[in-house]
């Protein structure tokens, strides 16, 4: 196919660039949005030639690499020549030489662009008659990592994310020629805190995660768009499951918040999810006249009647009496692990039994100082100016969200942790982290009230001695809207379903404020920007691929860029 550049003056776009945005796929290893251009993959080699001023054109004698060369009014682009066909077979077919054919027990079968470009642009026969040359396969290159040497094409990505993203400098390519390999230095692994971004880099099925390694088929895997909640930097991601159990995470493209990658923390810190220790049912009661309702997996009960109209109706009856008893001594504590929509719903449904009911902000948890990348060559901080990557401090997902929903409905935001001992007679607590959270001062501010409610994935102190648990959903199991640090509002979708009989916390909320119809997160932003003027950005409902700022001038959503 050929493709004409007419309009353009200058422009430094390349032409791998220029083609995608005509909707011309030009295949490619080496090529990678946030990495140096190398040309090294020979891969995207295309014909080149310019319109003459008078309409004749004229095309280069030799084949150029379309991720390095330029565009300019005028140039001509030619894809699908014989030339460029011959080419992209040699290639490939110089690639496979050497490589094991192992497709069959390949974790990145399914996804592998060797396997996707011999089926396009390769031949289905290879003309080599000796033995293939046999590597060692490198477990110890990373914790996390692993190396099938034989598989790789020598793309280099890893390398330079290494030296670019990371500033780590572990991975490099040592020897020559054919018997080229990546490696790392003795006794120096590739550890660092967002190593597992070369195994989604990889093109190939060469380096491995360890942690995904012969789990699951690509092909039996779900896709759920979500966020990731180990932070405040809100990283895009991709939850992939089957069967009700979630087997990965990977980075979900987006410039408006991380752009490519994800840090390790987020990456493997899912697996408290499928905790055994998770609550299962919800409960009322505590002591001995604790009584568990519901199907619990963990102790085997089979029940298979809904608990929840009764224990909904409970709390309901319950919140309402002691708000009616003491209204300023009812205090719901949001935690900033709940998405907007969580949020508004309990705010709204307190406030509206009595506007002296109280709310605050749950801890935040906070460890160190935010971690900056690239590292320079004594681990320290890049300059701000050259910061491509930030794990932040903060680690929660939405307190810039909750902060929004606590200032409309309570004028200021008031953390638990600041409140005096024994600050209330009656608590709706949510909690939702994914470790210890209850700290002394929470257990303080807490001391022993007439009516303690405690909404949580985890058993805590607080719910021991609650009167009532409410066993509710993890970050895969939730529909919603977090806010990260910036002001980047994203969506996040359900991945699986919750264990056992706990209930996701926006039907949960949704059936305990007594609204009627199913949880609808897009239709309750509407009515949140509606009712917030801090989060009028919500208006439109669905909010994008990469979201929408709260505080941009205008309320579209950001759209990735498509092919014209």
């Amino acid at each position: 196919r050929d493709i004409g550049v007419t309009g353009v003056q200058t422009c430094a776009l390349p032409i791998f660039l220029a083609a995608r945005k005509a909707g011309v796929e030009i295949p490619h290893y080496c090529w990678h949005e946030s990495l140096s251009v190398v040309a090294s993959c020979r891969m995207c080699l295309v014909e080149v030639g310019e319109t003459k001023p008078d309409g004749s054109v004229v095309m280069g004698p030799k084949l150029v690499p379309g991720c390095q060369t330029p565009i300019k009014e005028g140039t001509v682009i030619r894809t699908d020549s014989n030339k460029v066909k011959t080419s992209q077979q040699m290639t490939l077919e110089l690639l496979l030489l050497n490589h094991p054919l192992d497709c069959s027990i390949c974790d990145q079968a399914g996804e592998c662009y060797l396997q996707d470009y011999t089926y396009k642009y390769g031949k289905a026969h290879s003309r080599l008659d000796e033995p293939k040359l046999q590597r060692n396969d490198k477990y110890h290159i990373g914790e996390q990592i692993a190396l099938f040497t034989d598989r790789c094409v020598m793309c280099t990505r890893c390398v330079r994310f290494t030296r670019e993203i990371s500033g780590t400098s572990e991975l490099q390519v040592v020897a020559r020629g054919s018997h080229e390999e990546i490696d790392v230095f003795p006794d120096t692994p590739c550890n660092n805190k967002l190593a597992g971004n070369v195994v989604d880099l990889c093109p190939v099925g060469a380096l491995c995660s360890k942690d995904f390694l012969y789990k699951k088929r690509v092909w039996w895997l779900k896709h759920a768009e979500g966020v990731c909640t180990g932070c405040s930097t809100g990283c895009s991601i991709h939850i992939d499951q089957n069967e009700n159990r979630v087997y990965r995470l990977r980075p979900r493209e987006n410039p408006e918040a991380q752009g490519h990658f994800m840090c390790d923390e987020g990456r493997f810190g899912f697996k408290y999810i499928h905790d055994e220790h998770r609550l299962h049912a919800p409960r009322i009661g505590k002591g001995s006249d604790a009584k568990s309702l519901g199907s619990d997996s963990n102790t085997g009960d089979l029940s298979f009647a809904d608990p929840w109209p009764t224990v909904l109706a409970e709390t309901r009856k319950r919140i309402q009496n002691a708000i009616q008893h003491d209204p300023s001594g009812f205090v719901a504590v949001l935690s900033p692990f709940m998405t907007v929509e969580e949020a508004y719903l309990l705010a709204s449904a307190v406030k509206k039994i009595d506007s002296r009911t109280r709310l605050c902000l749950g801890p935040v948890p906070v460890v160190g100082a935010d971690d900056l990348y690239p590292k320079g060559p004594k681990g320290e901080a890049p300059a701000p100016n050259k910061v491509k990557f930030t794990i932040r401090a903060e680690k929660c997902p939405n307190r810039v969200g909750v902060e929004a929903v606590l200032r409309h409905f309570e004028g200021s935001v008031q953390k638990i942790e600041d409140l005096p001992a024994s600050a209330a007679s009656a608590w709706y607590v949510v909690g939702g982290y994914g470790s210890g959270w209850v700290n002394d001062k929470v257990n303080q501010a807490i001391g022993t009230p007439s009516l303690l409610i405690v909404q949580d994935i985890f058993p805590s102190p607080l719910s021991e001695r609650a009167d009532i648990v409410l066993a509710s959903g993890s970050f895969a199991e939730r529909e919603g809207t977090y806010v990260n640090h910036a002001g980047l509002a994203q969506a996040a979708h359900a991945a699986i379903r919750t264990p056992g009989s706990s209930r996701a916390d926006g039907r949960l909320l949704m059936e305990l404020s007594g609204r009627s119809g199913l949880f609808n997160a897009m239709a309750l932003r509407k009515e949140i920007a509606a009712t917030i003027p801090a989060l009028a950005a919500l208006a439109a409902g669905d909010l994008g691929e990469h979201g929408v700022r709260l505080n941009a001038p205008t309320r579209t959503p950001v759209s990735p860029v498509t092919p014209s």
